[in-house]
């Protein structure tokens, strides 16, 4: 089995940027200095007041990631659409966020918005760029996925991460059987929200077929500790 890769969210990057106005810290040299130190992947979630990730970043960036570039956000969203259909990044992340709100935290009703999402990744497949939907563990919700013509789901891992200190045979359950269902009907299975170096060894070891984390907020404030090097080789233990 290989190992899952490792993308970085740059989102907390560019919000301590855009607190003080200029451009440091600079988020092309972090996110190519996430590469070199080891990041097989770089991800970004623009929302439309640009509080953290600007819609000009991602042109900025695209033309220099070297590894997997992964743009996250509501699809729902003109302007996102357009957005990644101009850069057309590895993979495109669809996410079922409303307007204004914090951070994700919820995913998809592939079911009720099947035919939706039928058509809005067709757009995305149509330009060769990878399509991940944003899911609960919900074995009804990723069979419903498969039919969405989605390459890949993200599984959403704040329930995991909340219950992991209790009980973490139980927390991982779900996801287990999630991830045989997205195996079973050959789907790609990536995970994100709330991992960190305490919970992701035990996850990724336990989810069969796992390809990509994508983490963020935890793995920038583990950096201002441990610096973003160190870090950065840390998550990647965690993913061995």
């Amino acid at each position: 089995m290989s190992q899952a890769k490792l993308s970085v969210n740059i989102n907390k990057i560019a919000t301590l940027r855009n607190s003080r106005g200029g451009n440091n810290p600079n988020l092309v040299k972090t996110a190519l200095d996430c590469e070199r130190f080891g990041a097989q992947g770089i991800t970004v979630h623009p929302r439309p007041d640009e509080r953290h990730i600007r819609y000009q970043d991602v042109f900025d960036l695209k033309d220099k990631i070297q590894t997997e570039f992964n743009i996250e956000g509501n699809c729902e969203e003109e302007k996102f659409v357009e957005l990644v259909l101009k850069n057309k990044p590895a993979q495109v992340t669809l996410v079922p966020d409303v307007l204004g709100q914090i951070t994700s935290n919820h995913g998809w009703d592939t079911i009720k918005h099947q035919n939706y999402l039928q058509d809005i990744i067709a757009k995305f497949r149509e330009q060769n760029i990878r399509v991940s939907i944003f899911v609960d563990a919900n074995v009804e919700m990723i069979e419903a996925a498969k039919t969405t013509g989605t390459d890949r789901i993200e599984l959403y891992t704040e329930a995991y991460a909340k219950q992991f200190e209790n009980n973490r045979e139980k927390a991982i359950l779900p996801y287990i059987a999630a991830a045989h269902k997205a195996n079973e009907l050959g789907i790609g299975i990536n995970a994100g929200h709330d991992l960190d170096l305490h919970n992701l060894h035990y996850f990724a070891q336990n989810i069969p077929g796992l390809l990509e984390v994508s983490i963020g907020h935890a793995l920038i404030v583990d950096a201002l500790y441990l610096g973003l090097e160190n870090t950065i080789q840390r998550y990647l233990y965690q993913l061995k």
